[in-house]
């Protein structure tokens, strides 16, 4: 076992570094409080090839492997979590899932623009019925022959307004339950398709979360993505990798939030001394250190796997469960290590501890983590 990263990490981690603390630091409070991405920020992600690092160079790609994708993630969650969704939702479930499921046209026409960060995709999956049961499908997509006929609504989907593609989750065949599920390509502007309001969320406030809505929408049959019934099984392929993306989110928030803690009780006095001397603080700071490195393992291994070629499910779900519970625990210490300060938004925990509720829930729920972890230990 090598625990080294390798030059190539190490740029990639320098590169996502650099970025955070350069272009996403700056305003980030005040995108915050207005629950707006600055555009050319989105830009930027795309120009240095964050939105496409895992598709291959033959589709614009980076062709980067997992490791890369999961450092980059962790380095820009620790400043800006909503910069990282958008990435990992782009990166994880839009340009893998077409590039792993979908066809040559499709690439063509999508993926390549996608990995290079001219437009930006969504994953829909989710319905006002159908959040931790995906099978409970109500999205209708009935097949007209040369095409579908798309009725329905998705819930919480990121990009919603942003994006300009939409991986949409539809049933084709009740009879056949989840076998009957088909995913189609949706472009935003075609006629019958809107967006609704946006989310006025707890955290990650900067990316836009949205109703959508899809009344008699056309959707031309080279749109479906695989063979007839497919969406099921693509949804939960996808969302496999998803987790290592979310995972290394929670990482991210987590290591912010402890060197953000790390930095004030160094310069905090009480008591005629940095807080830091006094062994409270110090066993907090100890115990948020130790719980971050076994979290960044976890989701390393997974990433490893995955580039290996090996079963790396109960991996992924361990990283994301234990990195999400870490997470919401650092927070709330470092929250606590600032006192007084770490309730108001200047110093930024605050707004960390907000941010990182949402890796217990999206994704997959920690206790569907548990479920995929506990079916994975009885093969």
């Amino acid at each position: 076992m090598d625990f080294n990263l390798s030059e190539e990490h190490e740029a990639v981690q320098q590169a996502a570094r650099d970025f955070a603390q350069n272009d996403l630091l700056p305003g980030v409070i005040e995108r915050d409080n207005a629950q707006k991405f600055d555009p050319t920020l989105l830009q930027r992600l795309g120009d240095l090839g964050f939105l496409g690092m895992m598709v291959s160079p033959e589709y614009g790609g980076g062709g980067m492997d997992t490791v890369s994708y999961a450092i980059a993630i962790e380095e820009i969650s620790k400043i800006d979590a909503s910069a990282s969704v958008i990435m990992s939702v782009n990166n994880s479930l839009v340009c893998w899932g077409l590039e792993k499921y979908g066809n040559e046209d499709q690439k063509q026409r999508y993926l390549t623009r996608l990995a290079a960060g001219e437009i930006i995709g969504a994953f829909c999956l989710s319905e006002p019925e159908a959040g931790s049961d995906a099978t409970s499908q109500h999205t209708i997509a009935e097949d007209k022959g040369d095409y579908y006929l798309l009725n329905g609504t998705k819930n919480w989907i990121t990009n919603g307004n942003t994006a300009s593609v939409y991986l949409v989750m539809a049933q084709t065949y009740p009879e056949k339950g989840h076998r009957g599920i088909n995913c189609l390509i949706v472009e935003k502007g075609w006629e019958g398709f809107s967006v609704g309001k946006k989310e006025d969320k707890m955290g990650i406030r900067a990316s836009d979360t949205h109703s959508l809505m899809f009344s008699d929408v056309k959707v031309p049959k080279e749109n479906r993505i695989g063979e007839d019934g497919l969406g099921f099984k693509f949804a939960m392929g996808t969302l496999n990798g998803g987790r290592i993306g979310i995972a290394a989110q929670a990482l991210g928030i987590a290591a912010g939030a402890y060197e953000l803690a790390l930095a004030y009780a160094q310069e905090r006095k009480s008591f005629g001394k940095p807080i830091f001397e006094h062994q409270a603080v110090q066993f907090k700071l100890a115990d948020m250190a130790t719980r971050i490195e076994a979290a960044r393992l976890l989701v390393y291994k997974a990433a490893r796997l995955k580039d290996e070629g090996k079963e790396y499910v109960k991996a992924a779900a361990m990283a994301k469960l234990y990195a999400s519970d870490v997470a919401m625990w650092a927070t709330t210490e470092a929250v606590q290590v600032h006192g007084g300060y770490g309730y108001v938004k200047e110093y930024h925990v605050e707004r960390l501890m907000r941010d990182a509720k949402i890796t217990q829930i999206y994704e997959g729920t920690s206790e569907i983590q548990k479920l995929v972890i506990a079916r994975e230990l009885l093969k």
